[in-house]
């Protein structure tokens, strides 16, 4: 297997000592700059900016560049490690769902400006069962199917939009399927490994917070560390 490229979130990069002790390259395309941290056997890229303080929003993600970077540093699998709300109460925060399909209802980016161009979106299937494989020798909870929803962000969902995606989908998050999109129409083999990391709005009765999803993402992302260190050892 070669090098694996990972976009991730920044409490991988907080978590993770293998981020922590790579070397940052900052790779310049014709979408933007892009900061990556490169190790042997990965290259990760903060989807949010390596700058906590400095947050990129999900809506202003730059997709194309990241992807771009990704691609001109030659990896061969593209991995994104997404954090996630459950749509379902089997799906309890510290699961794992390595999601098979997508749904959008927003515009998705795409390279292509000019002419007409009609993908199929699709996940790499190697590369998903590879995760599912992976999470299993890590003996990490982990659902091999599922139907993530992206939605637009910033803001969280509410309560009735939870009701009304909960009859299509199983997990909701903000910036899988730009990069789904994104990573087919440039050739490269994408999946994603999902974290829920807390319940829906109104799911439960706890009322649903910012400082639940950081607390629920800070906690399984030693979890997703132990997923990616597993995948580049190969199946």
């Amino acid at each position: 297997m070669g090098r694996v490229g990972v976009l991730s979130g920044t409490m991988m990069m907080e978590r993770s000592h293998l981020i922590q002790h790579g070397s940052t390259e900052r790779i310049k395309n014709p979408y933007g700059e892009v900061l990556a941290i490169v190790t042997d056997p990965m290259v990760f890229i903060i989807r949010h900016g390596n700058d906590p303080a400095e947050y990129i929003l999900p809506h202003k993600i730059n997709h194309h560049a990241n992807l771009q970077a990704l691609k001109d540093l030659g990896v061969t699998d593209v991995i994104g490690i997404n954090s996630t709300g459950s749509l379902k109460r089997n799906l309890r925060p510290g699961m794992i769902v390595i999601p098979d399909d997508f749904i959008t209802l927003t515009a998705t980016p795409t390279i292509h400006q000019n002419k007409a161009v009609h993908i199929t979106p699709a996940f790499n299937e190697t590369v998903r069962q590879h995760l599912i494989i992976a999470a299993k020798n890590c003996h990490l909870d982990v659902v091999e199917q599922g139907t993530y929803w992206q939605v637009t962000g910033p803001r969280l969902e509410t309560r009735a939009e939870i009701r009304m995606m909960a009859n299509f989908a199983d997990i909701v998050g903000m910036t899988m399927a730009n990069e789904a999109v994104i990573a087919l129409e440039m050739g490269l083999p994408y999946a994603s490994a999902c974290s829920i990391d807390n319940f829906g709005n109104g799911l439960v009765e706890t009322p649903l917070d910012m400082e639940e999803i950081i607390a629920g993402t800070r906690k399984n992302a030693d979890m997703m560390m132990r997923l990616l260190e597993r995948y580049v050892e190969g199946p």
